[in-house]
């Protein structure tokens, strides 16, 4: 039987409004998934329809729980060279 491992998010809660479960790995099923942050109905409407096991992954446990870090993707642009400019000539 086909498997799909989920967790919980750490930065999300219950009535956020936001997505609860980020996707972690399929197990023996041709699943490409376009959205890796999902609502619980929405993971059980998918593992449903292609017969496949929801499981939840444990919260991690030990020293480094609930750290900061984790090389997540950073925000906004980095400006190169100094002045704070633009760059676009035209504007000036």
């Amino acid at each position: 039987m086909a498997k799909i491992f989920v967790r919980e998010r750490g930065n999300v809660h219950e009535g956020d409004g936001q997505p609860r479960f980020a996707v972690v790995g399929v197990h023996e099923a041709d699943i490409k998934f376009f959205k890796t942050h999902l609502r619980k109905g929405e993971l059980d409407a998918i593992a449903q329809a292609v017969g496949a096991e929801l499981v939840t992954l444990p919260r991690g446990q030990g020293e480094h729980v609930g750290d900061e870090g984790g090389g997540g993707r950073q925000h906004g642009r980095r400006r190169r060279g100094s002045g704070g400019g633009g760059g676009n000539a035209a504007s000036a």
